[in-house]
């Protein structure tokens, strides 16, 4: 008992309504999880008949609706007409459209259509929720926040990855994964619709003046624009693990990893992603958020080769895989929160739906690049396809580089 509360300590006194929404997005991990992983197999199976370049195309397409999703959002939480609730309501109901449209691919053009519509719907939701967590925490306890709500994301994964892995090997079915899904949101939709009323304590008077300037305000601080260009690179380094390591896995190291493997091997990254959040967190609030970011960077430079090391080594993989997977798994929970707290604290009060819009706007355009680099690399020859890992680290050192930039432009605004 001692260990446990050295380790993670008491949780946070966090506001209730952000413990509902935790709750809710735990549930809606849950029909994540159950496409998550699996999708880039199915989609890249014989059954579909897809290039793994076509596949990367269609999963990095999600980014270019999601880049118009995410520019509604901002707008419409900063809103008094429709702010964050109706906005968080709308995106799940988009997403379990998508969710079943999904269910139903059987060529590139369907796929295509439901991954531009599950793109809208993301868009619609990230600034949204993220925007309720910043308004329903301070300063102080914002970092663990978001730490916590990214830890009912990660259960509902890991639960989901497992029963997702359960569900294929009795029933054989993909599609109904993705069935699944869309029930996920559709409870989701519900928890929201009864029990998290409007967060956000709008300013009438201001409200002509925020729709008109809030965009201006945020397209003008440098800062902002210097943490932009690093968070693309973290955001196309977390798809490489949601798309190019499932395929890797599967078809490059030895005579292939099985899916109950690969099912096994996200789990633990899951399970560790769960279990190091809070510790995590805990530990970089000493560090500034640039600090905290470069911590992240060396472990994704880290993870990235020794991913690339199970396609090169004849013995040994599994263990190396299990080894990077749980690398990557610390670099992503040291990212996430760190990266919504920077952002929500750079913001005015007034226009932090548009700040928030902005950082997950980031995830569109690392959500294109990752996927579609990632399947065109993965369709080369050996050694080509070998080098995408290394080529990620390499990349590392330029986004040190930018964070450290970063750290003097934020400690100068101080």
């Amino acid at each position: 008992m001692k260990l446990h509360r050295q380790i993670l300590g008491p949780l946070p006194q966090l506001n209730q309504k952000i413990w509902i929404l935790i709750f809710g997005r735990f549930l809606s991990g849950i029909g994540t999880g159950f496409t998550l992983f699996y999708a880039p197999i199915f989609f890249a199976s014989d059954e579909l008949g897809l290039s793994k370049t076509a596949v990367g195309f269609a999963l990095g397409s999600i980014s270019v609706s999601g880049v118009i999703g995410r520019f509604l959002s901002g707008l419409m939480s900063d809103s008094p007409r429709w702010g964050r609730r109706r906005t968080l309501l709308l995106s799940t109901l988009v997403s379990s459209l998508a969710s079943f449209i999904l269910a139903n691919t059987h060529g590139f053009y369907t796929l295509l259509f439901g991954n531009l519509i599950q793109g809208l719907g993301i868009g619609l939701y990230w600034p949204a929720t993220e925007a309720v967590v910043a308004d329903l925490s301070t300063g102080k306890e914002r970092h663990e926040a978001y730490a916590i709500t990214r830890l009912g994301d990660s259960c509902g994964l890991g639960l989901g990855i497992i029963l997702g892995g359960i569900l294929i090997s009795l029933m054989g079915s993909y599609r109904l994964l993705f069935v699944v899904d869309a029930i996920s949101f559709l409870v989701f939709s519900g928890v929201i619709y009864q029990a998290i009323p409007e967060t956000c304590q709008f300013d009438r008077h201001q409200e002509d003046k925020l729709e008109k300037n809030g965009w201006l305000v945020a397209l003008s601080d440098r800062t902002l624009w210097i943490y932009c260009v690093v968070n693309i690179m973290f955001t196309t380094y977390i798809s490489q693990v949601y798309t190019a390591m499932p395929l890797y896995f599967n078809e490059f190291v030895g005579s292939g990893l099985s899916t109950a493997l690969i099912s096994a091997l996200f789990t633990w990254h899951l399970v560790l992603s769960i279990i190091l959040q809070l510790p995590i967190a805990r530990f970089l609030r000493r560090f500034s958020h640039a600090k905290a970011l470069i911590f992240s960077s060396i472990l994704w430079a880290i993870g990235f080769i020794l991913t690339g090391l199970t396609g090169v080594i004849n013995y040994a993989q599994t263990p190396v895989a299990l080894l990077a997977s749980g690398v990557l798994a610390i670099a992503t929970v040291a990212y996430l929160p760190s990266a919504s707290a920077l952002v929500a604290d750079l913001a005015p009060p007034s226009v932090i739906g548009v700040y928030l819009s902005i950082n997950s706007q980031c995830w569109a355009v690392g959500y294109f690049i990752g996927p579609v680099l990632a399947g065109w690399t993965l369709d080369q020859p050996r050694p080509w396809a070998d080098l995408l890992w290394p080529g990620w680290a390499v990349t590392v050192l330029g986004a040190i580089a930018i964070l450290q930039l970063l750290d003097r432009s934020l400690k100068s605004n101080h």
